[in-house]
C-alpha cells in the first residue's frame, strides 16, 4: 500500500502528523512531520505531508537545523491575517486612513480584538501576526492623538461616511450619556466622584455619545464626573452642528435630558427634539382625559396634547373635551406632549409598584431598617404608608410620555414614538463600548491621555458598528470566528511553505459580505 498521512493525538493533547506505510497489516511510521495544538498548525503539517506524497518522496534525509530533529517541520510564524485584513479594510472604508499613524491603528485593532492595557496591547498585536510598534511609540501616539486632533479627523470621516456612503440620513440623531470610572481614589479637575447608577464611589468622567438612527457614532465628548447629564447634551449637539454645518435634524434623548433650559437651547439652535417625559407630568398633561374619561385607557391609545414649559396649566382647559393641537405661535409657553398607554407596560409597572409597596410596608412595620423609600411618609419619628402617592402612581401605570417641538402636521404621533424607541441603538453602542471594547475602567490619569482613550474607543466603535451592519454578526462573534483562522509559515529542510486556514461555509458567506 502506498504511504499515507495519519493524524494521532499525543500525550500533551497536541495532534501529530505522520507519513505512514502499511504492509501486511503492519503500519510503519516513515516520517514524523511534527505536531500542533491548533487547527491551522495541523492543516499546515498536512499540507507538507501531501506535498511530500505527491512528490513521491515519503522518506527524505533532510539536513538537521539547530534544535530541530531531522525531517521535522518547524512552524516559524502564525498570523490571524484574515481578522487583521477585515479590520483594516473597514478602517480604510470608513476613511480613517486619513490618520496616518500605524501605532494608533494598532491601538484601535487591539481594542477591537482583546481590550486590555496599553502595554499588553503589544502582546495582542504580536499574537495577531503584526510587528508591534515600540511601547514608547504607543505612548507618543496618545500624545499625537491630542496634538493632531485625531478625534476631529475621525469624526469628520464618520460624518462623511454617513453622508456619502449611507445616503446622508442625518435627520434623526440620538444622544445619551454614561459614566466611565477610574481605578484610583484621587480626584482632579476632570475625574470627579459623581452620580453613578451602579452606586460606585470611584472618580469618574461623564461621556456623551451622539449616534445616527442605526447607532453609528458621530460625536463623543467627556465631561467632569460630577457634571449633571442635562448640562452635556447642548455642547455635544452644538459641536456636531458647528463641525458639519447641519441645521435640519431631530435630536432624540431620554427623560434625563428633559430640562426647560435644554429644550429652549435646542429649539433656539434651530433643531428639533424628541425627549422622554417624566410620568409625574402626566396628571397635568392629561388633565382633560382624566376629567372626562377617568383613568380608563385602551391598549395602544395615544393622546396628543401640550405640556407647559414653566407656567401652571390653565384651569379653564377642563371645560372642553378636545385636546389642544400644539402650535408654536399659539402655544409659546408649551411644547407638544404625546402620551401612549400599553397593557404590557401597565403589567410591568404594576409588578414594580407591588414590590415598592411591599418594601414600604416592611419599613413602616419595622421589619426592614428605616431608610428613604418610595411610598414611605415620615412625620417626626413616625413612618406611615403614603396611600395618596401610591394611588396616584397606580393611576398612571402603563403610560409613557414624549415631548417634542415637532408639529403634528410634520410628524404624526406614531412616528414620534417610533423615533424615540430607536434610542436603544445609542444604548446598544454604549453597551458595546463598555463590554466588547472595555472602555472602562480607565487607567490613564492625564487629561490628554483620557481624551485619547475615548478617541480610540470612538474609532473602534465605528468599525464595530460598520462590521456588524454589513455582516449581521456582533463584534465578539466575528472576532471569535476569525482570530483562530491562522495563516502559517513552515520551515522544512531549508524550504519555506505557506499554509492557509480552511474557512467554514458560514464564515465564507460572512467574508463574502465584507468583500473577502
Amino acid at each position: 500500500m502506498s504511504p499515507f498521512l495519519r493524524k494521532v493525538k499525543t500525550a500533551s493533547g497536541a495532534t501529530a502528523v505522520q507519513i505512514v506505510e502499511k504492509k501486511r497489516g503492519v503500519r510503519t511510521i516513515l516520517e514524523h512531520l511534527g505536531s500542533a495544538h491548533d487547527e491551522a498548525g495541523v492543516a499546515a503539517l498536512m499540507r507538507v505531508g501531501q506535498d511530500k506524497l505527491h512528490a513521491n518522496q515519503p522518506t527524505l534525509d533532510l539536513p538537521a537545523q539547530s534544535g530541530v530533529r531531522p525531517g521535522v517541520a518547524v512552524i516559524e510564524a502564525k498570523s490571524s491575517r484574515l481578522l487583521v485584513e477585515v479590520v483594516r479594510d473597514s478602517w480604510e472604508r470608513l476613511g480613517f486612513d486619513v490618520v496616518d499613524d500605524e501605532a494608533f491603528f494598532q491601538l484601535v485593532l487591539a481594542r477591537l480584538v482583546e481590550p486590555t492595557s496599553k502595554l499588553d496591547s503589544l502582546r495582542v498585536i504580536a499574537e495577531l501576526g503584526l510587528t508591534p510598534v515600540h511601547r514608547n511609540t504607543f505612548t507618543n501616539a496618545l500624545r499625537r492623538c491630542a496634538d493632531k486632533d485625531y478625534r476631529d479627523q475621525v469624526a469628520q470621516a464618520c460624518f462623511q461616511h454617513v453622508w456619502t456612503d449611507r445616503g446622508g440620513d442625518l435627520s434623526l440623531l440620538m444622544y445619551d450619556v454614561t459614566t466611565l470610572y477610574f481605578e484610583t481614589d484621587t480626584e482632579d479637575d476632570l475625574r470627579r466622584v459623581g452620580f453613578s447608577k451602579e452606586r460606585r464611589v470611584d472618580p469618574q468622567i461623564v461621556g456623551g455619545l451622539l449616534v445616527d438612527r442605526t447607532g453609528f457614532p458621530l460625536e463623543i465628548a467627556c465631561f467632569e464626573g460630577n457634571k449633571a447629564e442635562t448640562h452635556t447634551i447642548i455642547p455635544v449637539v452644538k459641536a456636531f452642528q458647528d463641525r458639519h454645518q447641519v441645521a435640519d435634524m431631530v435630536v432624540v434623548a431620554d427623560a434625563g435630558m428633559l430640562s426647560t433650559a435644554n429644550l429652549d437651547a435646542i429649539n433656539e439652535a434651530g433643531l428639533r427634539f424628541i425627549v422622554g417625559s417624566r410620568v409625574t407630568r402626566a396628571p397635568h398633561d392629561l388633565a382633560k382625559h382624566f376629567h372626562w374619561h377617568g383613568t380608563a385607557f385602551t391598549d395602544g391609545q395615544v393622546i396628543d396634547t401640550i405640556t407647559q414649559k414653566r407656567t401652571a396649566p390653565d384651569p379653564d382647559r377642563l371645560k372642553t373635551r378636545k385636546e389642544p393641537v400644539w402650535d408654536p405661535q399659539q402655544h409659546p409657553q408649551a411644547w407638544r406632549a404625546i402620551w401612549q398607554y400599553s397593557h404590557k407596560r401597565a403589567a410591568r409597572d404594576r409588578k414594580t409598584l407591588a414590590a415598592q409597596r411591599e418594601r414600604a410596608v416592611a419599613i413602616v412595620d419595622g421589619v426592614r431598617p428605616a431608610k428613604k423609600a418610595r411610598f414611605v411618609k415620615t412625620t417626626g419619628q413616625t413612618a406611615s404608608l403614603d396611600e395618596a402617592s401610591l394611588q396616584r402612581a397606580t393611576d398612571l401605570v402603563g403610560l409613557k410620555g414624549y415631548v417634542t417641538n415637532i408639529t403634528a402636521s410634520t410628524m404624526p404621533a406614531a412616528e414620534v414614538i417610533a423615533s424615540y424607541h430607536d434610542l436603544w441603538r445609542v444604548e446598544q453602542s454604549f453597551r458595546m463600548s463598555k463590554s466588547d471594547l472595555a472602555a472602562r475602567p480607565i487607567y490613564h490619569y492625564l487629561k490628554d491621555s483620557i481624551e485619547a482613550h475615548l478617541t480610540i474607543v470612538f474609532t473602534a466603535l465605528a468599525i464595530a458598528r460598520d462590521l456588524q451592519a454589513r455582516t449581521g454578526w456582533s463584534l465578539r462573534k466575528l472576532v471569535q470566528a476569525l482570530r483562530p483562522l491562522q495563516h502559517v509559515t513552515i520551515q522544512l529542510g531549508g524550504q519555506q511553505l505557506q499554509a492557509e486556514p480552511r474557512i467554514p461555509d458560514d464564515l465564507t458567506e460572512i467574508l463574502g459580505k465584507l468583500g473577502h
